[in-house]
């Protein structure tokens, strides 16, 4: 349960309309998640972003993917495999398939959406255990993404030339309902990592008509202040506790 409030932390975007300068095929970034267990933060889940090229009947897309895993040891406890991703243009980061494969102890839930531009909708399809399987359309507002879009759109924008306190809201579709993300941009850290001393932009996030996030001021992330703009780290607190993501290895970099 705790890993797929670790992707929605990400959620964050001033504009959905800057084109891709910061993502290309072939990149690969790895975390580790950690949660408070009892008042220390302990290392749970391995987390890890790749893109690849994906080419269909009409065109070629860009294969957004993300996955939680826990550490071995944990598995006996509580184990998770998480699977979401996205297929979007290779350009604008819009998207066109999304996908959220679920494998929590033992909860299972699959989730498909299929994006209508032109007709603001999704196709919509969910199965769960016991060969449980629902099709429903949605309605939604234009400019309306999955959380893996947005993920990634957000290393889209000019944050170099972005006034410090900048507050902006998203629209984003999770469990087949749209929720506003409310961001605000808090101007540059440096931050000690595994991939080493890196200046980053600092971001809050929050949310509203759902409980995927708490507290105000409680949950942060940090973006290498580069062409890249690669998420280095981040604080979270949801409604099961609270935890840190924290980078492990970059590859496959645009810059």
């Amino acid at each position: 349960m705790v890993y797929r409030y670790l992707l929605v932390l990400c959620l964050l975007s001033f504009s959905l309309n800057a084109q891709n300068n910061a993502i290309a095929a072939g990149e690969k970034l790895v975390y580790t998640a950690t949660y408070n267990m009892s008042g220390i933060l302990t290392d749970i889940a391995k987390v890890t972003m790749e893109t690849s090229s994906v080419k269909t009947a009409k065109a070629t897309l860009l294969r957004l993917k993300c996955t939680a895993a826990t550490y071995s040891k944990w598995d006996n406890f509580f184990k998770i495999r998480d699977l979401y991703e996205s297929y979007v243009s290779p350009k604008s980061l819009t998207p066109y398939l999304y996908k959220r494969d679920i494998n929590e102890g033992n909860y299972y839930k699959f989730m498909k959406y299929t994006f209508s531009h032109k007709t603001n909708t999704v196709k919509s399809q969910l199965k769960k255990k016991n060969n449980y399987e629902e099709n429903k359309g949605i309605a939604i507002n234009p400019g309306t993404t999955d959380i893996v879009t947005t993920l990634y759109k957000v290393r889209l924008l000019d944050f170099k030339n972005m006034p410090v306190g900048t507050s902006k809201s998203l629209t984003v579709i999770f469990d087949r309902a749209e929720f506003n993300a409310q961001i605000t941009y808090l101007g540059k850290e440096n931050l000690s990592t595994d991939i080493g001393n890196k200046t980053c932009y600092k971001i809050a996030i929050g949310s509203s008509g759902t409980d995927v996030l708490k507290g105000k001021n409680s949950n942060f992330l940090w973006l290498t202040a580069d062409e890249n703009k690669i998420p280095v780290y981040g604080k979270f607190k949801i409604p099961v506790g609270n935890g840190e993501l924290k980078i492990t290895s970059a590859t496959g970099l645009k810059h």
